[in-house]
């Protein structure tokens, strides 16, 4: 599993620790008697109070013109455009409207995914990364952030909330935990990638012990913790109508914390974050390190959802006018210099080198004999996507997955992107998908490129882990993205190929080979998030109203004009 590192200690001393015995008043012990009542709104069909309240009258964000997408949501006339609660969709699931009843894997699933709760004082807060009990567990015992949000929309689409509120109260009493790694310390904001409960059975106590990096892997703290924090304390909101959770002056000020760290000037001239190399789902050195596209999509939902969650106190209007500058400069920056199509590619094809001024087209400096090979058979016509990397005088050509999934969901992508994208899966089908959705990146690094990119690790050699392995978990991902954009025949299309194979081989966490024939080499079994992204894949397709709580729409405010003969 991407997020795993080596066994958490129990005595770290620069970790301050919560005993259940403890007098500190916690989050989840706060008197709620003294907020207001919960409010749950009416969302009413193709809207609802997040975008209608602050979108609309405050920024701008509508829908967008007529599409293919949209067309696909008003053929579903017994659907709401955007989410609102629905019946469970458990063991006795309806019927689907695309013709076939649930499939036997559903039930098999959800009883996996109950096996594998985590509770402290007796309230369920998360959920491991695996059951596997075959081979040493490492750090597959424990609840991390990111691997938790598909089990936690698995369970907000099923209307179970309230485990995704104990994580989400969890996890921020874990933030305001101090932070030291070899005497250095931390940004007040950042999120930890895991926590673990320890129970005492002599003194009968619980115990909370969280890794913010000083035991992972590389030493690297989680960017997206913090990311994946907002971005579900969002879909919580949305699915269940009630703002009372992120109008707690602790989640309000957990929100401003993360966005501190990541709105901070600093020395760089792009608008894009910069990041370690493993600090993201590919938590191991490869390559990702500068501004990969994974960590600017999320950081680019992160700062959406934050602007529809923040209050407009003193203290949140600051941060919304920061917001807005930012997403302005962001969607700008990516859209343009991260983005590839033929026509882009034969623009760089036929760049000119040590241009100078303002007016220079190639301004990262790019070398047109930079470009590899691949590509040039890769690029289908009508298609295109979010370069994995993009940096001076360096153009990292991998398509990653997430990147441009969440690039579509948060609509960092116009539509018209958003449209090449998906034309780009479905051309490239057999390399992307092969026998075992999905690949994480394309392609595989290999020789004496796999040695200096990787440090030689043994564990991402070609066309496994993730150097070109393939990941069950990003079903979820593609299926929201086939949805959005009016595909659901390739979502539908992609999970009947996960079927064959995914619970007979015990729900691997990834699958070795250019077409994801294998089960991964080190690779744990019934993995929590294969599990979990089955399931919302599943749902998401028999309900697909379920995509309001994952997705934003088009904000017309942030939408350039692209003229790819000055996009770099």
């Amino acid at each position: 599993m991407s997020t795993h590192s080596g066994d958490v200690s129990n005595n770290d001393s620069s970790i301050k620790n919560i005993d259940s015995c403890s007098s500190v008043t916690e989050l989840e012990d706060i008197d709620f008697s003294r907020l207001p009542r919960p409010r749950n709104l009416n969302i009413e069909r193709q809207g609802s109070y997040d975008e209608k309240s602050l979108t609309e009258t405050q920024l701008g964000f509508s829908p967008h013109p007529p599409s293919r997408a949209e067309n696909f949501f008003r053929a579903l006339e017994h659907f709401d455009c955007i989410f609102s609660p629905s019946k469970r969709s458990e063991f006795t699931t309806p019927r689907s409207p695309f013709g076939q009843g649930p499939h036997p894997m559903v039930a098999e699933a959800w009883d996996s995914l109950r096996r594998t709760l985590v509770h402290f004082r007796g309230q369920p807060v998360g959920t491991i990364a695996a059951l596997d009990n075959s081979d040493e567990k490492l750090n597959y015992d424990q609840v991390f952030v990111r691997d938790f949000v598909p089990s936690a929309l698995a369970f907000l689409m099923n209307r179970e909330p309230e485990i995704v509120k104990n994580f989400l109260l969890k996890t921020l009493r874990l933030q305001s935990w101090e932070k030291k790694i070899d005497r250095f310390q931390l940004g007040e904001g950042v999120m930890p990638a895991s926590f673990k409960v320890l129970h005492d059975p002599v003194r009968n106590t619980e115990t909370l012990i969280a890794d913010f990096g000083e035991s992972a892997i590389g030493r690297v703290a989680p960017i997206d913790s913090g990311f994946w924090w907002i971005i579900l304390l969002r879909a919580y909101t949305k699915s269940t109508g009630d703002t009372s959770l992120s109008e707690l002056p602790e989640c309000q000020k957990g929100m401003r914390l993360i966005l501190s760290l990541c709105l901070s000037e600093g020395f760089d001239t792009f608008p894009t974050l910069l990041c370690a190399d493993g600090c993201s789902m590919i938590d191991r050195r490869m390559g990702v390190y500068g501004y990969p596209i994974e960590i600017q999509a999320l950081f680019f939902m992160a700062l959406r959802c934050a602007l529809l969650l923040l209050k407009h106190d003193a203290e949140g209007k600051e941060f919304v006018e920061r917001i807005v500058k930012r997403l302005h400069a962001l969607s700008y920056h990516m859209r343009n210099y991260f983005w590839l199509d033929l026509k882009q590619l034969n623009d760089i094809y036929r760049y000119k080198t040590e241009e100078y001024s303002h007016t220079a087209v190639n301004k990262f400096n790019v070398m047109p004999d930079s470009l590899p090979e691949w590509v040039f058979d890769f690029m289908p016509v009508s298609g295109g996507y979010f370069l994995g990397n993009v940096g001076p005088s360096n153009m990292d050509f991998r398509w990653f997955c997430l990147g441009n999934c969440i690039a579509i969901l948060s609509s960092l992508a116009t539509p018209e992107q958003a449209t090449k994208i998906m034309e780009l899966i479905e051309s490239r089908w057999h390399e992307l998908v092969g026998e075992m959705p999905l690949k994480v990146c394309y392609p595989a690094i290999e020789g004496h490129e796999w040695r200096i990119v990787t440090g030689c690790d043994p564990k991402n050699t070609r066309w496994s882990y993730h150097n070109g392995g393939s990941w069950p978990v990003l079903l979820w991902l593609l299926t929201a993205a086939c949805i959005k954009t009016g595909r659901p025949q390739l979502a539908r299309r992609a999970i009947e190929v996960a079927e064959q194979r995914l619970s007979k081989d015990g729900w691997p966490e990834y699958y070795d080979g250019k077409l994801g024939r294998f089960i991964g080499k080190q690779a744990r079994k019934y993995q929590t998030w294969s599990i979990a992204g089955y399931l919302v894949a599943k749902m998401m397709l028999e309900d697909p109203s379920h995509l309001g709580m994952i997705s934003l729409e088009e904000d017309k405010q942030l939408k350039p004009v692209l003229k790819r003969s000055a996009s770099f």
